[in-house]
């Protein structure tokens, strides 16, 4: 799925588990006049209980994206109480500041790739969420024009989200690369979302 929007382009390449008819991954993103959000969510195990967990953690960034990312993340604790847990990612990009801020719980990876071409992998902070009070780490930048971010589940090995097939700025290109050499060897749900603040 592309979408060109105003101040941001996104591509993203999903596929449920082989084997599985529903995907545990759910995402969710806006642009509004004055920033972008989005959010990737893998529902712990697979099947349809993992995708009703990260469902319910998108129905809440939906209905608050204006909220500041550690806000966020506390409401999604709140409604996994009595679900299985997620690991989550949470991307804003601030058009006014021109900054941009994420946080990663889980084995939700961030990489962003400046307009230098210098790529940054972040580390996630280990565990999930599932209810329960825990420490966040937000990590924050420079958001500079034709710079790239990329959002995946743990169904998108990194090593193969290589230089050579995310050196160019066309974010279809790099869902639409990624699709054509390992969208068959799926041994969990995927979900690779690229952007880029225009």
């Amino acid at each position: 799925m592309d979408d060109e929007l105003s101040r941001v382009a996104i591509s993203i390449y999903q596929k449920a588990k082989k084997g599985n008819y529903y995907c545990g991954d759910s995402y969710y993103y806006k642009e509004t006049e004055n920033e972008f959000v989005c959010a990737l969510a893998d529902g712990l195990g697979s099947g349809e209980p993992a995708m009703d967990s990260s469902q319910a953690v998108m129905d809440i960034i939906e209905k608050y994206p204006e909220l500041p990312i550690e806000s966020i993340i506390k409401k999604c604790n709140e409604a996994l109480l009595g679900k299985r847990g997620v690991v989550l990612g949470i991307l804003k990009i601030d058009f006014n500041q021109n900054t941009y801020s994420y946080s990663s719980i889980g084995n939700i990876g961030v990489i962003t790739i400046d307009q230098d071409g210098h790529r940054s992998r972040n580390i996630p902070l280990a565990g999930y969420l599932a209810g329960y009070p825990r420490k966040l780490r937000v990590s924050r930048g420079k958001a500079g024009e034709g710079m790239v971010f990329m959002m995946f589940s743990d169904g998108v090995q990194d090593r193969r989200l290589s230089a050579k097939h995310t050196s160019t700025r066309n974010v279809k290109f790099i869902t639409e690369q990624y699709k054509q050499l390992y969208g068959e060897n799926r041994d969990d749900d995927t979900t690779l979302i690229a952007m880029k603040y225009k």
